[in-house]
């Protein structure tokens, strides 16, 4: 590969890691912000806790077309959907003026989102020399963890002295400007031909992780008294649909057809990297939502301390991902998975007993930067080894299912997590605990759920194999 055919593919690569550092930044913002939008917008914890769900659930709607998108439209001409409708999507939240019209706008967000993120991996996985592939990777990793990880002190920074609506007109030009960039000098990879979509495994997709979803976040409100069938009927629902839609793809793959090929999943190492993937992401971000909630309410602290306790882990998160992504071209996933699962798993069970109602600050600090290195050690291994396990056909359909299971898992995770906090935060009040007393209480147990789910990942770490090398990659033009 000549000189300027490197350069241009590291100017294309480089692009689409900075602006899905963007995007994908919003996928927490709103979890330090949900004290302010419950008094804003007069809304409970479980509803605004939507507007991170709905995010996410959108992406996990949305990504399985991808595989199909990125087949059939050009590099270029995808990125300017997806950053276009980000755009929109934060024009409105900045100016809307309820929680439902913000509740659309993060849809709109999410939809924009969900299309940059497998475009970034199925990319790199294209351009990328296979022997430096870890350490690409890592760089990913710092865009699909860290950013997550840095929304809540972003958030934090600007609540303290600005409104909430100030979290999206901070990042409103950003945006703009990488939509611009990315229409002038953005090159397309590969070439595009003609596959067909099924519209009703989209309608399936939809009905199967939104079901799934939707009862997982009625939780809460079942154990504070609320309608049972809130919880069975859509769990019913998504569960049924979500196996209509993977009997669907099995049939559809043997004509080329699927909207979502899962012939990956007869890789081994790929399928434990998802399983992985599902309790890393569920047990990530249900503590990036608990934290916040736990500093505010428990402890009593500002919105800017709180975002200011959660920058250090979250640097070191990001300075750690690219000595992981050279850590793997040298030595492979296992012994890197096998430490990071281990450290965060114990740092999240001594959260989870360690974190009570008159908790020194310390304390979370400690536990919470111990809790990113363990991350930073996870999901590196975890990108490359899916990914670079699969044959270069299969890239596209691997980038959806990994960033489709990832966004589920986190929008479970949130849902669960937060709903049966809210549970039993309901159950203690009514018992006469104080408030403060009742989130401890429910946090303590959220985490515990998490730890205890996070323990699993362990056992996983054992399968995941190191990629084996592929054949050439197309060039940009």
């Amino acid at each position: 590969m000549d000189q300027s055919t490197t350069k241009r593919n590291k100017l294309i690569i480089n692009l689409l890691l900075i602006s899905a550092f963007v995007v994908i930044l919003n996928e927490t913002v709103m979890g330090v912000a949900i004290p302010h939008l419950m008094k804003d917008l007069g809304v409970t914890a479980l509803a605004a806790q939507w507007l991170t769900t709905a995010f996410l659930l959108t992406m996990a709607v949305v990504i399985p077309t991808t595989g199909f998108l990125i087949q059939r439209v050009t590099t270029r001409r995808l990125y300017v959907i997806a950053m276009g409708l980000f755009v929109i999507g934060t024009a409105i939240a900045a100016i809307a003026p309820g929680f439902e019209v913000l509740l659309l706008a993060r849809i709109v967000q999410a939809s924009g989102t969900a299309i940059m993120l497998p475009l970034l991996m199925t990319t790199v996985m294209n351009l990328e020399p296979h022997e430096t592939l870890g350490r690409r990777m890592g760089n990913i990793s710092i865009v699909i963890a860290v950013a997550p990880a840095l929304g809540p002190t972003i958030s934090g920074l600007i609540l303290s002295n600005l409104n909430w609506r100030f979290l999206f007109v901070f990042v409103l030009p950003i945006a703009i400007t990488m939509l611009i960039v990315g229409m002038r000098r953005l090159h397309n990879v590969g070439k595009t031909k003609k596959v067909p979509i099924d519209i009703t495994s989209i309608i399936l997709s939809v009905f199967g992780f939104g079901g799934i979803v939707f009862g997982l976040s009625s939780l809460g409100e079942m154990s504070a008294g609320g309608n049972v069938a809130l919880l069975f009927v859509p769990l019913i629902v998504g569960i049924v649909a979500l196996v209509a839609f993977v009997s669907r793809q099995i049939t559809l793959q043997r004509s080329d057809r699927a909207l979502l090929n899962l012939q990956t999943f007869k890789t081994s190492t790929f399928t434990a990297s998802i399983l992985m993937f599902t309790v890393s992401m569920m047990g990530m971000f249900g503590v990036f939502i608990l934290l916040p909630l736990y500093l505010q309410n428990v402890l009593g602290l500002s919105v800017l301390n709180s975002g200011l306790l959660f920058l250090p882990g979250s640097l070191l998160m990001g300075l750690l991902a690219p000595f992981v992504g050279r850590m793997y071209d040298k030595v492979g996933p296992r012994p890197l998975l096998l430490f990071g699962t281990t450290v965060a798993t114990a740092a999240l069970w001594a959260l989870a007993f360690l974190l009570q109602e008159n908790t020194s600050w310390v304390t979370f600090l400690v536990g919470h930067i111990v809790f990113s290195i363990g991350l930073a050690f996870i999901f590196t291994p975890l990108f490359t080894s899916s990914l670079g396990s699969l044959p270069k056909h299969l890239y596209s359909h691997g980038s959806a299912t990994v960033s489709t299971v990832q966004q589920v898992a986190g929008a479970a995770g949130t849902a669960l997590f937060i709903s049966i906090m809210s549970g039993i935060v309901a159950t203690a009040v009514s018992n006469g605990a104080s408030q403060a007393e009742g989130f401890a209480q429910g946090i303590h147990t959220a985490l515990m759920l998490g730890a205890a789910t996070l323990s699993l990942s362990i056992v996983t770490a054992f399968f995941v194999k190191k990629a084996k090398s592929s054949a050439g990659a197309p060039v940009a033009h």
